[in-house]
């Protein structure tokens, strides 16, 4: 145990690197136990070092960016969270392109874009995520994604060699990529945009923003949008024609607003949304012969 935190301060220096780190701190759904260690590094090279380190010591470890789709065990995690945020958040606009490391929030690299008359990112101005998990997860709004906007990324892959890897062999799909499932970690992202009148940039961001507001649960917290879209369906009429509106577990709440949100009205545990998801899911397959499959990500053991 000793060993471990003085080489992760070591190697990303004492003030990034935290013991019993409370996950509930680090993720919008305000749930979740400790993590054994919770480190930032503030470069690729700490980033990368902190990787081989640990998988020399076969320590597990977790990748977060803003922690926006995460439900964390109410006994947290038994390994390393490895943050990418603050600390890799750089974001340069040149011409029509667009910059941005992997911790950059997706809503402030649009506002900048915005801000600098570039069209084409306007559906991810309320996105709450990272730019880098945006890529990972291909996020998307509104008739929007990451696809149509990505020329290429700086990923870290498992040998520990870093390479940039054009949009064309990420194999983006609806919340799908190759990154996903070969373990890649986006370090930066590189936008294509087209010159537009900030004006109507602005005001279409304004009208998607009044949206989500009208539609969306966004006074509570909660990890988005529950379930991916079942092909042919909607997740949340699904779940409304099944009856479950307002329906609770302790302090998980299907959203009366929007009922393809699970939130947290209060002092809700991890085991309580996993409790609410799974009977969700059943209830719509007894229904409907729909599979819901969780957008949401599950870190840690679950009862």
């Amino acid at each position: 145990m000793i060993e471990i935190t003085d080489a992760l301060m070591n190697i990303c220096g004492r003030e990034n690197v935290y013991r019993d780190e409370p996950m509930m701190k680090h993720t919008s759904f305000r749930i979740g136990g400790p993590a054994d260690w919770f480190v930032s590094p503030e470069t690729t090279g700490a980033l990368s070092e902190t990787i081989q380190f640990l998988k020399a010591g076969s320590v597990p470890y977790f990748i977060l960016g803003n922690g926006s789709n995460l439900l964390v065990s109410d006994d947290g995690y038994r390994g390393v969270v490895i943050q990418i945020g603050k600390n890799m958040s750089d974001i340069v606009v040149s011409g029509t392109n667009v910059r941005a490391e992997a911790g950059a929030l997706l809503s402030t690299v649009a506002s900048r874009a915005a801000a600098a008359s570039l069209t084409g990112m306007e559906f991810a101005g309320g996105i709450p995520g990272s730019i880098g998990g945006a890529c990972v997860m291909n996020a998307g709004a509104y008739g929007g994604e990451m696809k149509d906007i990505l020329t290429s990324v700086i990923a870290l892959f498992e040998d520990g060699s870093v390479r940039k890897v054009p949009c064309g062999e990420l194999m983006l799909g609806y919340r799908s990529s190759a990154l996903m499932r070969n373990g890649a970690i986006v370090l930066e992202a590189e936008l294509s945009l087209t010159e537009g009148d900030i004006g109507e940039i602005r005001a279409t961001m304004d009208d998607l923003r009044e949206r989500r507001v009208s539609k969306q649960p966004l006074d509570l917290p909660s990890a988005g949008s529950t379930f991916k879209r079942p092909e042919g369906y909607f997740a949340g009429k699904l779940i409304m024609d099944s009856g479950l509106r307002g329906y609770a577990v302790g302090g998980a709440q299907v959203s009366e607003k929007h009922c393809g949100f699970v939130v947290n009205r209060g002092g809700a545990t991890a085991d309580d949304v996993m409790t609410l998801i799974r009977h969700i899911q059943k209830t719509v397959l007894k229904n409907f012969g729909v599979e819901l499959v969780p957008e949401v990500r599950f870190l840690g053991e679950f009862r």
